[in-house]
């Protein structure tokens, strides 16, 4: 059986997983792009793995990407890729490999899977069969860049969606189950759940995983589905976590690809494919936080919205779950009005803004924001999940937070469709410690 599916822009992977005896649970860590603004998480990481075989020593957590000693760093990363594969610390097994990820709301399940990154384009307006749900930050690509040229392995955190309600690609394999080789299932560091995968191995399984892919695809059933005109382009995968990486991946590709072969390993990215209706997969809000202000946040809102801003300020924190809720309420209510919470270290506020140019409330309020930094109006933003990260920082003297409703999965498809690329940050697939933990590693270069 083929392993290259171009017309569904799938191949089936060989994937290179730790050999029997290493631990597992100090070899998976959490993807780089979280905790960003958590360095005492990373440390008590680095601490509880030590000197181990882990894919903390192959990864780059993004906390430190403004350190000095990046350059060292990645040298460092690729040595020790270059080290496991000499030292026979990874083994290879050739398949799909089926993932269950226990958490507290339920079991999420998922298909790892190559995608050609031929198929892909992050552009806002692209109608690739691969495309971003947010848009791409051209400056966050370069640090990423690096990491990847030159690279022997690559560690996936990216995970992608399908829109499949029957359930017919990752179900059909779920039931499978009892028949494959199983991989590994222990217990991830960190509170992050329980991982098991499974080898798919078996040619009639990866032939229905591939048959159903295509039936997804159909023209006809997708434009039906949306309710679209002839001629829109289907949209088979969308980007939900990981998207810069991906996109990293692509521009590395696209400047190996005047000089390698067609089917030379780096124009693939391994992923993690999951349904949008799995019932355990939920979208989280991202809140913002800026630091160190030099701007007042306040008059600047007043200023960019004019007279379509209100603000409704509480007398302290413990107004919070009254704010939230409002905020919550606002986003279900056909009026067109847009609203978030603002918080700071004396109290928190309700902001409205009427009549919004934008569809969503994050990209009413991440349009100020980039304003805001152009002027010069904060040292630095950062994105985060969770109330019990954003309160905490918005609490400090001279910072301000912005707490956003979290949009519905359902209408993402739709969206991306209709609209493009969606403002960067709109949504998370879970919160920090749901996010996918590396696991297997791929071979891409020498």
């Amino acid at each position: 059986m083929t392993k290259n599916f171009t017309d569904i822009a799938i191949q089936i992977p060989q994937v290179l997983l730790p050999r029997p005896g290493i631990d597992l649970t100090r070899w998976a860590v959490v993807a780089c792009d979280q905790y960003t603004s958590q360095p005492a998480y990373w440390k008590q990481v680095e601490s509880f793995v030590g000197q181990t075989p882990s894919t903390l020593h192959l990864i780059f957590p993004e906390v430190y990407l403004e350190e000095p000693d990046a350059a060292e760093r990645i040298e460092r990363i690729q040595e020790q890729m270059r080290a496991y594969l000499a030292q026979g610390i990874l083994v290879p097994d050739e398949g799909f490999v089926y993932v269950e990820r226990t958490l507290r709301r339920g079991v999420r399940r998922g298909l790892l899977a190559c995608l050609d990154l031929e198929q892909y384009d992050y552009r806002s307006d692209s109608q690739s069969l691969i495309r971003a749900t947010e848009g791409t930050i051209l400056d966050r690509l370069p640090p990423r860049m690096r990491i990847r040229q030159g690279a022997p392995l690559e560690l996936p955190h990216v995970m992608v969606l399908i829109d499949d309600p029957d359930d017919m690609v990752i179900g059909t394999v779920a039931q499978a189950k009892p028949s494959f080789r199983r991989l590994y299932d222990f217990d991830l560091m960190m509170d992050g759940g329980r991982l098991a995968g499974w080898l798919v191995a078996d040619s009639l399984i990866q032939q229905a995983v591939v048959q159903a892919l295509r039936a997804l695809k159909a023209p006809q059933a997708f434009r039906q589905k949306y309710g679209l005109d002839p001629g829109v382009q289907p949209l088979l995968y969308a980007v939900g976590d990981g998207n810069h990486s991906l996109a990293s991946a692509k521009a590395v590709w696209d400047g190996l690809k005047p000089t390698a072969a067609p089917d030379h390993p780096a124009r693939y990215a391994l992923v993690e494919i999951v349904n949008l209706h799995d019932s355990a997969l939920e979208f989280e809000p991202i809140h913002r936080v800026l630091f160190n202000l030099r701007l007042p946040v306040i008059d600047s809102l007043q200023e960019y919205f004019g007279n379509r801003f209100s603000l409704t300020l509480y007398n302290s924190q413990s107004a919070y779950d009254e704010m939230v809720a409002a905020v919550n309420a606002a986003i279900r209510s056909p009026q067109l009005t847009h609203a978030f919470g603002m918080i700071t270290a004396e109290g928190c506020g309700l902001m409205q803004v009427r009549q919004p140019a934008s569809n969503l409330p994050a990209a009413t309020l991440q349009r100020f924001l980039d304003h805001f930094m152009q002027r010069g109006g904060a040292e630095k933003i950062d994105y985060v999940h969770g109330d019990d990260v954003l309160k905490p920082l918005c609490g400090q003297e001279n910072h301000a937070g912005f707490y956003l409703p979290a949009m519905s999965k359902h209408d993402l498809f739709k969206a991306v469709i209709l609209s493009g690329a969606l403002p960067r940050k709109t949504f998370s697939m879970g919160e920090p410690y749901e996010k996918r933990y590396y696991m297997e590693c791929r071979r891409i270069g020498l």
